[in-house]
């Protein structure tokens, strides 16, 4: 298999392909937030346009895919409607919403799609087949177009018909924002400027464990806040109160904790922690040693807020996954507020991944100064563990014989 480290050299993109005189299928990640029918958070959209309006200058038809969501079955509250019309206002062009994801009613759409216009397809996992690879739905889908560019990091991680499916029919290739993913974890994987420091937040140890094993050898610092932060103190012979703790965890935390890099791994020495989970809760700052308790640790205190950001802003490489609290209630702000800044600030090479924190950095303003702001987060911690994405592996010069 094809080492992670050497993806973005052997990856199929725009470039090598003709698009004049073809329709194309692109499967973009337009899966954004929506708040009384409206798209509440446009970052993805704003992330895909590129490759969208490249191909519709190109191809004679422009057909995107996307899911929205997680409906079960056909669901009007999940339909692509608001982002076709938010794709068309920040495209100026013309989007025209398909009336289902495959079938003779979506080809009568696209066939009579004015002439520069792009046609959304309905939310993909309307279909039942969509998780599962069904073949028939991505037969279905491979008979929308003659080319298949695949522009959705976020869901590259999964073995879907509407990504990994239609790419085994039909000549594929990676579109700009998927390229220009690979390519900055590429940077992460092989050789990162030193000193290299990951930060680590989000609620469960659980679901960050295999890429903090895989890349511990490899940082210089390993920072932990967060609710997981609370099962590694744990582990670590603290007592924390009514925080959050994965009690299935704290024997596997305790020999990662003993591990040969495992000094590596730097943990909050003071928390806010609050008398219930509300934003309205009462609370104080603590050192770790004191957490009172029937308490729950919040947020990283601002001694550890200060250490981490000190260790971010001399650091050569930094990434970022998962805020370091409950960011979204002010209280509990502080600490998310302090990394985010303290990445802005770096000179380093700086990467963000993960839907809060890329909110949190959005919420901030603070995107524009980051090196890449990722718009996966589970797909980047997929190959941040030195997995070749089943989304990506199509796309891949020794695997994809189809260019014609």
């Amino acid at each position: 298999m094809t080492s992670v480290a050497s993806l973005a050299e052997v990856l199929l993109t725009l470039d090598d392909m003709d698009l004049s005189g073809r329709s194309v299928l692109i499967r973009a990640d337009l899966n954004v937030p929506l708040v009384d029918g409206e798209v509440a958070d446009d970052f993805r959209i704003i992330a895909s346009l590129g490759t969208i309006s490249e191909v519709r200058t190109k191809a004679t038809k422009t057909v995107v895919a996307s899911h929205l969501g997680r409906p079960t079955g056909v669901d009007p509250a999940f339909s692509m409607h608001p982002v076709a019309q938010r794709l068309s206002e920040l495209g100026a062009f013309e989007v025209v919403l398909a009336p289902g994801v495959v079938g003779p009613e979506v080809t009568s759409v696209i066939a009579s799609a004015p002439a520069g216009s792009v046609v959304v397809l309905e939310n993909t996992r309307f279909e039942p087949g969509e998780a599962n690879n069904d073949p028939a739905l991505a037969d279905g889908l491979a008979a929308l177009a003659d080319i298949f560019v695949n522009d959705a990091f976020g869901t590259a991680h999964r073995s879907h018909a509407s990504n990994v499916g239609v790419a085994h029919r039909l000549p594929s290739v990676a579109g700009r924002l998927l390229a220009s993913e690979i390519l900055a974890f590429d940077r992460l994987l092989d050789g990162p400027e030193q000193p290299y420091v990951v930060v680590m937040g989000g609620a469960k140890i659980s679901d960050k464990l295999p890429v903090i094993e895989r890349l511990l050898p490899d940082v210089d610092l390993m920072l932990i806040g967060g609710g997981m932060c609370f099962t590694l103190l744990q582990a670590a012979g603290f007592e924390v109160g009514a925080s959050l703790v994965e009690e299935d965890m704290v024997e596997v935390v305790e020999r990662l904790l003993r591990s040969r890099h495992g000094d590596k791994i730097v943990l909050p020495t003071d928390v806010v922690v609050a008398d219930r989970f509300t934003p309205d809760a009462e609370h104080e700052t603590v050192d770790v040693n004191s957490i009172p308790d029937k308490w729950m640790g919040l947020d990283i205190g601002p001694d550890s807020t200060r250490r981490f950001a000190g260790a971010v802003k001399a650091a050569g490489s930094v990434f970022w996954n998962g805020p370091m609290g409950v960011f979204e209630w002010e209280p509990f702000r502080a600490g998310t507020e302090g990394i985010a800044e303290a990445i802005s600030a770096s000179n380093g090479y700086t990467v963000v991944g993960g839907g809060d924190s890329v909110a949190a950095l959005r919420i901030l303003g603070l995107g524009s100064s980051i090196s890449h702001v990722s718009s996966g987060g589970g797909a980047g911690l997929a190959m941040l563990e030195g997995a070749t994405l089943p989304g990506v592996a199509p796309l891949l010069r020794p695997d994809n014989q189809r260019l014609e």
